[in-house]
């Protein structure tokens, strides 16, 4: 034993990628707001409606029931064959249910592919602004980021520069990741930009990962005539090296309940199920129940949450974008406003003074990457009134 002034074993050795994960900005700013009262809340990236009824009773039904032993690993074959008719419906694509991977969540779906795809020394390039979390589970991963940053646009919004985007998968280059709609910008991936990016990731061999979880919310008819974001499955074949990610958290107001999926090319169920066992052994059988009942009996409340917000976006654009220090884009897609504020060159700092001096809580665009500083992020999923109260609190601030 050590007595009194003696020296304590030094402690064991950590993954120094582990140890060395930078705190979320996201996070940061949240975790203040925690004792703010009247708070605000417009940071994190869900509304305040919980999860409807018709869901939350089918998976107490299966719970009451006895549901709750061991699943297959890559999700319970009746929710696979309806995520496979429910791509069908939206998307007009054939997938197969045995290319779909039901996941504990939208985040783990992103970790099971790039433990799937990574390697040490290879890469993950990604347009930035992006979500965070994306970049470090590429670290964790066993990876490295390579970040491309979008063009800003005079009038507020995003371009993707596809030449910069190519230049940058050099010979480490293993995958690229395109989040349409985009968390933060709203920005949508166009039907030529998806088949340029599809046929650079042919000829490299590279994989991309597509985040598709915001497919449901799209504000312009004219644009988005069958009311969902293009999706890459429009346009690959079953055995392209695409992964695209989704969830259940946005669309039916789940992102408690942590369910998310995958599809992918047929060779890579095995390896996915394997990550599976080793990650989280597989799902919950009543949670996924609660997701079968999304999928059956939920397209009334998704086409009213997404018209909600729609109305939502149009509310936001109008109150912010006069003003003469915003420039901000009208949203077309995902349910967040990121605009930038002229004279804003630290935004965690600045949403921290919005915080105190407002009760509002706003995500800082440096989280985002390099590319979103001097921005703000507002997400608007919430009710109108909540919304309406925030921009209120808001004008004096940003005017």
């Amino acid at each position: 034993m050590n007595g009194p002034g003696q020296d304590r074993p030094r402690p064991a050795p950590l993954n120094p990628t582990a140890a060395g994960l930078a705190p979320s900005k996201i996070v940061e700013v949240w975790q203040m707001g925690f004792d703010v009262e009247n708070l605000i809340a417009l940071f994190v990236g869900e509304g305040d409606e919980p999860t409807p009824a018709f869901i939350s009773d089918a998976a107490a039904r299966a719970l009451a029931d006895g549901r709750t032993f061991y699943t297959p690993k890559r999700g319970i074959p009746e929710l696979r064959r309806a995520l496979s008719d429910y791509l069908s419906r939206h998307f007009g694509a054939a997938v197969d249910a045995e290319r779909i991977t039901v996941t504990s969540s939208g985040m783990n779906a992103i970790m099971l592919t790039l433990q799937a795809v990574l390697a040490p020394g290879t890469s993950l390039v990604a347009p930035t602004p992006v979500w965070p979390n994306v970049l470090s589970a590429a670290e964790i991963a066993g990876g490295h980021v390579k970040t491309v940053p979008m063009t800003v646009l005079p009038e507020g919004g995003f371009k993707l520069d596809l030449d910069r985007l190519f230049d940058a998968c050099d010979e480490t280059a293993r995958a690229l990741f395109i989040v349409s709609p985009s968390n933060p910008t709203g920005w949508v991936i166009s039907r030529e930009e998806q088949e340029a990016v599809l046929a650079f990731c042919r000829r490299r061999g590279l994989w991309l990962i597509a985040d598709e979880v915001y497919h449901r919310f799209v504000f312009d008819p004219a644009r988005f005539p069958a009311g969902v974001a293009p999706s890459f499955l429009e346009i690959a074949e079953a055995d392209d090296p695409l992964v695209v990610v989704n969830s259940f958290s946005k669309a039916w107001c789940m992102t408690g309940w942590r369910q998310g999926w995958l599809v992918h090319p047929p060779a890579l169920g095995d390896i996915l199920g394997n990550l599976i066992e080793y990650n989280t052994s597989g799902g919950q059988s009543f949670l996924q129940a609660g997701c079968l009942a999304a999928l059956s009996e939920g397209e009334p409340f998704v086409e009213s949450l997404v018209a909600r917000c729609g109305q939502a976006a149009e509310m936001v654009f109008q109150q912010l974008a006069s003003l003469p220090r915003v420039s901000l884009a009208r949203p077309a897609a995902s349910f967040y406003a990121f605009f930038r504020v002229d004279g804003i060159d630290d935004s965690l700092a600045f949403a921290k003074r919005i915080l105190a001096e407002t009760g509002v809580g706003l995500a800082p665009g440096s989280a985002f990457g390099a590319a979103g500083e001097g921005h703000l992020r507002l997400c608007f999923a919430g009710s109108p009134a909540h919304l309406a109260a925030g921009l209120d609190r808001l004008r004096p601030v940003l005017s």
